[in-house]
């Protein structure tokens, strides 16, 4: 018995040790590579021939190091901490518009209905040319958001160029509600429609909010468009779900490194109704607590999803305070759905030496069961139970979204139009199509792809090395040709195009809620999922009610 006793005793000694000299190893290796940093950095203060600016070299070398992480985990200073801040919890002091930094200049992109920009006649597509006495060319980037917003009941002077026009515009800041249902109705006289774009703390009660009155006008049957929604709090994720299924339930487990992160989130009151028929709309844009909403009602066979594969994150942030004002996001665990799926698509340990990031979803995507039996697949975001066909985007038309061009064709489309039909009658036609073709054989600068940034940089390579004597012509030439077939190539998503231009254009006139005002009426996926509702035989044997 004393040889057995001595035996487990060595065990258990030999085992501590392991793990002790390993939490030193550890250690160390943490104490030697930051000591390493600290001297490298005061070298360089000291001694580097010309004087550096020791805030940015650390902000470079941290999100530098970050950035071989994932996209998730971010270093916040001290204005960042606030503008998270903001994000979070749905309300700021500003003036109520959304902008765009680039290339010195700051553009106007939407103004908020009855924000005090829209008060004061400010346009999506106004560029600031000064906040204050501060000219914005001469403007560090991560400042600009701090000049436009502050205190309630506090005033900003912004000098515009609005259409080639200078204009003086004074404007007393107010404390600005980003309200995360911006629209919701009744359709087809008793199916409600709820739009839902960010999970902010706002986000459970203004769904609520939305679905009681729904309930009042009628509503038997209810649409959730999560579509385009990047997520936000998990815990207003749990809130929501928790309307339609009974207390008690799991939503979401989360499993991390450190214990007391590992968590598992159940419902926690009465749902507001266990029996209404539920369609939930997600896109490849749905991410995080959209699909922690999506998928938990599907594995309770609560709803039936509609729409495109979602975007696939299964992985779950926390900030954690730094010194001097400063903060971290962190990914501190990944996400399961009740029946025990990871959605997550991308594999960010193991990116081969290229910096690629493999998919899970390649490896094959892993079968479980929902509450009732039916197959739903792990990895790769939430598959639809109805999926929604899309054309591939392709990266020309990915361009053209996000260019200056396809912006400005919308608001000189706002001024040569003084104004349009109620967003339930606009829809753009073909020749829209060919307008905006038109415009943009026109304004190529506006709109460059990336072949055409590296052909221009290997023409001034050409240049540098005295080797393009000859090569104009047919550099012209061959640049022409890559223009065509630019313009060729947006003909494979001249659908997506026109729906994308036809938010852009409503949206100046009747805001984001004329959007959604359009969508009800024209939009093929909130058709459909009206379709299923409608048909009570087909919404329960997608269910296997």
């Amino acid at each position: 018995m004393n040889k057995i006793k001595k035996v487990f005793i060595g065990f258990f000694v030999g085992v501590f040790m392991f793990i002790f000299v390993g939490f030193q190893s550890d250690f160390f290796e943490i104490a030697k590579q930051i000591d390493i940093y600290t001297t490298l950095f005061k070298e360089l203060n000291m001694y580097y021939v010309d004087e550096i600016n020791p805030a940015k070299l650390t902000n470079n070398a941290i999100n530098h190091m970050l950035s071989n992480l994932d996209p998730y985990t971010r270093y916040y200073d001290e204005q960042g901490v606030e503008s998270s801040r903001i994000a979070s919890a749905g309300e700021y002091g500003g003036i109520g518009v959304i902008s765009r930094y680039e290339n010195n200049t700051l553009t106007i992109r939407e103004v908020l209905k009855n924000s005090p920009a829209e008060k004061e006649g400010v346009k999506p597509g106004d560029l600031i040319l000064k906040i204050n006495d501060v000219f914005v060319k001469d403007y560090k980037e991560e400042g600009i958001s701090t000049l436009l917003n502050g205190l309630p009941n506090t005033n900003v002077k912004l000098q515009i160029e609005r259409q080639n026009k200078k204009i003086e515009i004074e404007i007393t800041r107010n404390k600005i509600e980003i309200n995360p249902v911006p629209y919701f109705t009744i359709l087809a006289t008793d199916v409600g429609y709820i739009s839902f774009t960010k999970f902010n703390d706002k986000a459970a009660s203004e769904v609520k909010k939305a679905i009681l009155e729904l309930k009042e006008l009628g509503m038997k049957k209810l649409i959730i468009d999560v579509r385009d929604n990047p997520g936000g709090l998990l815990n207003e994720a749990v809130k929501i779900t928790n309307f339609f299924i009974p207390k008690d339930k799991i939503v979401v487990t989360t499993k991390a490194k450190v214990a007391k992160w590992s968590t598992t989130l159940k419902t926690r009151l009465t749902a507001l109704d266990l029996n209404i028929p539920v369609v939930i709309l997600v896109n490849n844009r749905s991410a995080s607590a959209s699909e922690i909403l999506a998928g938990s009602l599907q594995d309770y066979d609560r709803a039936v999803i509609i729409g495109e594969r979602s975007f696939g994150k299964g992985l779950v942030q926390r900030y954690r305070k730094l010194s001097y004002g400063t903060q971290m996001k962190i990914t501190i665990a990944k996400y399961y759905t009740p029946s025990g799926r990871c959605i997550q698509e991308l594999d960010y340990t193991n990116r081969d030496d290229k910096g690629n990031i493999p998919k899970f979803s390649d490896a094959g995507r892993k079968l479980y069961k929902t509450e009732k039996g039916r197959t739903v697949y792990g990895g790769g975001g939430i598959l639809p139970d109805i999926e929604i066909k899309k054309i591939k985007t392709t990266e020309t038309t990915k361009t053209l979204l996000k260019s200056n061009a396809f912006f400005n064709y919308a608001t000189n489309y706002f001024y040569s139009h003084p104004s349009i039909v109620k967003p339930s009658k606009f829809n753009l036609t073909e020749s829209d199509y060919l307008f905006l073709k038109t415009y943009l054989n026109n304004h190529q600068s506006e709109f460059e792809t990336k072949t055409e940034t590296e052909f221009k940089k290997a023409k001034e390579q050409a240049n540098s090395e005295k080797l393009a004597k000859n090569l104009t012509k047919s550099y012209q030439n061959l640049l022409e040709t890559i223009h065509v077939e630019k313009l060729k190539e947006l003909d494979k998503n001249k659908e997506e195009i026109l729906n994308k231009l036809t938010e852009e254009i409503v949206k100046r006139y009747y805001y984001k809620e004329g959007v959604y005002m359009q969508k009800v009426i024209f939009d093929k996926t909130i058709l459909q999922a009206i379709t299923i509702l409608n048909n009570t035989k087909r919404y329960n044997s997608i269910l296997k009610n």
